[in-house]
């Protein structure tokens, strides 16, 4: 308890001198609220992903790593962040607190919440841009990182706690084959360890993240794959679908090969060239704008 507290509290010094790979930092100085107990798997982290110095465009990425609310996938968040750090971009991965050790909904939300108002507030210290931080998630990452693109706040302007006065809306998101809806497509473990059994119909609709979008809904990059018989594809089109009603910017690949969970094509699982295109889409949105010097 006091080791997790002091590393908390020095974590705003650390964070300047973390290597890749660094030890993962407590998103709260205290336990962390609804914590159930004091375990690794109930203190939410960031763990760092630096770029660097020559290297650093100033933009923010916050990753969520899917596994259906009940694990998290390696290769969806270390992975994905080795892969934007090469691009300049400064990177961190969220451990949440998950449903298979007991947690439901808002715990996830409020984890991410926090998460992103942690990364801008750093991004501000540490000279980044505080108007460039996106959200990347996959599977029930990706249904997590839709969820704060749809539920986010402009933070509490008294707050006592400088992080809780950021807000937590990201700049943009990307989704890889996430899910979106808890209703007919929906992925049934996911929904299970976000929910429980048999949740209320109205917190079904309102985590159902097609229907929450609006126009303040940030930009975002959609991919999924038409054989994905895990999380149908059908999650992906609902989402852009509401984007388009919307009129909030978007791009979506839909590849005809690959089944769930593919990452990245360099993790050798056969993935459609997604990061090509995903490159592409954030430089026109000016996220790695200060990439060439």
């Amino acid at each position: 308890m006091l080791f997790r507290t002091l590393l908390a509290t020095a974590g705003l010094f650390l964070i300047n001198t973390l290597p890749m790979n660094a030890a993962p930092l407590p998103l709260w100085s205290t336990a962390a609220p609804g914590a159930l107990g004091e375990k690794p798997q109930d203190i939410p982290t960031l763990t760092a992903f630096l770029p660097a110095p020559e290297l650093r465009n100033g933009a923010t990425m916050l990753i969520l790593p899917g596994g259906g609310y009940g694990a998290l996938a390696a290769h969806e968040g270390k992975g994905y962040a080795e892969w934007l750090v090469a691009q300049g971009v400064t990177c961190y991965v969220l451990q949440s607190r998950l449903g298979s050790h007991g947690y439901r909904h808002p715990v996830m939300l409020n984890d991410a919440a926090r998460g992103l108002r942690t990364v801008r507030a750093w991004a501000r210290r540490d000279g980044l841009d505080p108007e460039r931080i996106g959200i990347m998630g996959s599977s029930a990452g990706g249904h997590l990182a839709s969820t704060l693109l749809t539920h986010f706040d402009a933070g509490q302007a008294d707050a006592t706690d400088p992080i809780e006065r950021e807000s937590s809306r990201p700049d943009l998101g990307v989704l890889c084959y996430p899910v979106i809806t808890l209703e007919t497509y929906t992925h049934q473990g996911s929904k299970n360890n976000l929910l429980g059994k048999n949740p209320p119909a109205e917190l079904v609709k309102f985590l159902s993240n097609e229907q929450q979008v609006t126009a303040q809904t940030p930009p975002c990059f959609i991919w999924h794959t038409a054989e994905d018989q895990a999380v149908p594809v059908e999650n992906a089109l609902l989402f852009a679908s509401a984007l388009s009603r919307a009129k909030v910017p978007f791009d979506l690949h839909v590849y005809q090969k690959g089944h769930h969970g593919l990452g990245l094509p360099a993790h050798g699982a056969g993935a459609p060239p997604w990061d090509t295109a995903c490159l592409y889409w954030l430089g026109q949105r000016g996220f790695l704008k200060a990439a060439a010097r």
